[in-house]
């Protein structure tokens, strides 16, 4: 089995900006891994992240995500891989409040084109599963923060995407949710489910990652292999 990601030679700058933000990077992820990607400030993490979800272009360099090359699909297709093959996890949620816990789950799925009553069972099974079924009918303001990032995880998951991205998704919740968040990117990854994290909390990347790679301007200064423990 192939790579599900690769960057090759690759580099992100930005105008004015000096040196670039990121690389020259050359990185493979393998379908099933669990990579933590960690750093201090201004190390390249989160400008990582949004060339894997193609929400940036690289300035030179290949990015390739479950076999497409990303720096050359025009933004309609990339909106289309991201709502087809990306689940993305923020550390503010990112939830529309004018909407229900079940709505906010179904949105992505309805804009994929699934089937209304396979995007209901499928919102049903998600939040069933994250243990916030109960709050379907809720808006997203009247949730603990821990409960809003369960929601979260179940919209970046309804289309069974390829790959999950989370951006320091603990970063914003209290220690107990935060812990609660960490267990079910472990049962994530250990159902077989590819992650890649963002995080500065290096007790998290190694609870639930396989391997972590350490940036720091812009390039890799470690890239090891662990064992997750819970």
């Amino acid at each position: 089995m192939g790579d599900l990601i690769e960057l090759e030679g690759t580099t992100k700058g930005y105008d004015g900006a000096g040196a670039p933000a990121l690389g020259p990077l050359t990185l493979t992820v393998e379908p099933g891994e669990a990579l933590a990607v960690t750093g201090p400030s201004g190390s390249g993490k989160s400008t990582l992240l949004n060339l894997i979800a193609g929400l940036d272009k690289p300035t030179s360099g290949a990015v390739t995500v479950a076999g497409l090359r990303l720096d050359r699909l025009s933004e309609r297709a990339l909106a289309r891989f991201r709502r087809e093959r990306i689940g993305m996890v923020f550390q503010f949620f990112n939830l529309l409040d004018d909407l229900t816990v079940a709505d906010n789950v179904l949105l992505p799925a309805q804009l994929a084109g699934m089937a209304r009553s396979k995007a209901a069972a499928r919102t049903a099974e998600l939040l069933e599963t994250l243990g916030v079924q109960r709050q379907a009918g809720a808006y997203p303001g009247r949730l603990s923060g821990g409960e809003r990032q369960r929601v979260a995880i179940a919209r970046a998951l309804v289309n069974r995407p390829a790959l999950l991205l989370a951006d320091e998704p603990t970063g914003a919740l209290d220690t107990a949710s935060g812990q609660d968040v960490r267990d079910l990117l472990v049962d994530l990854h250990r159902s077989g489910q590819t992650v890649v994290l963002v995080t500065h909390d290096n007790a998290l990347a190694e609870a639930c990652a396989s391997r972590t790679v350490h940036l720091v301007d812009g390039h890799v200064a470690s890239d090891q292999s662990v064992e997750v423990s819970r």
